[in-house]
């Protein structure tokens, strides 16, 4: 029986110091659904370090350069946490522009834990009803989202989870929202009948 993403190709980007589950288990979840995902990283190494929990963890083949990376192969997004990935990704103009673009194509995004500064510097998250790690409570306020406590948020084809532990429910909503079929743009910067920001850029 085919899985639920069977035919989907997810991107899923990150640089050395990514949190080490926050890649791995939904990436294996989407994997399991039938999705082909492509790890996407800055730099032309072709590998990346991930960070699992208090050192250093696993090494990563890299599928795609961010370089080379086209957002019209893609059909979602994934962003992994960690406190120094999202804070490396969030200064790089190439990475910010392919992220930027899932939100202008309405296609799907998902980000854990610390993932979320990435997209304050991306310009999306004003009007969101998102949450993140604690710390980021603050940023995310004051860049015009708001922000709960959950294990899950899904607003308008952005998935937002806390921490490690929320996975298991944050891989089975990856799972459900990516299967959905796209809508156009202009359907997704509807929110509760006001209009949605356009991506910044």
């Amino acid at each position: 029986m085919p899985g639920k993403l069977e035919g989907k190709r997810i991107a899923i980007v990150v640089t050395d110091g990514f949190e080490q589950d926050e890649l791995k288990k939904p990436k294996g979840t989407l994997e399991s659904e039938g999705a082909r995902c492509d790890v996407i990283a800055p730099g032309t190494k072709g590998f990346v370090k991930g960070w699992n929990h208090t050192d250093w963890g696993d090494t990563i083949d890299v599928d795609v350069p961010i370089a080379e990376a086209d957002t019209s192969d893609y059909d979602a997004l994934l962003l992994p946490g960690g406190t120094m990935n999202p804070d490396k990704l969030r200064l790089m103009p190439d990475v910010k522009s392919f992220v930027r673009s899932f939100f202008a194509a309405a296609k799907p995004v998902a980000a854990i834990c610390h993932a979320p500064w990435l997209l304050i510097d991306v310009g999306v998250v004003e009007g969101r009803k998102m949450t993140s790690w604690p710390s980021l409570q603050t940023d995310l306020v004051n860049a015009g989202a708001e922000w709960v406590d959950e294990p899950v948020v899904v607003d308008q084809g952005l998935v937002t989870s806390r921490k490690p532990g929320d996975l298991p429910t944050f891989s089975a909503t990856l799972v459900q929202e990516f299967a959905r079929e796209p809508s156009s743009p202009a359907q997704r910067r509807v929110r509760d009948g006001r209009p949605r920001p356009r991506p910044q850029g």
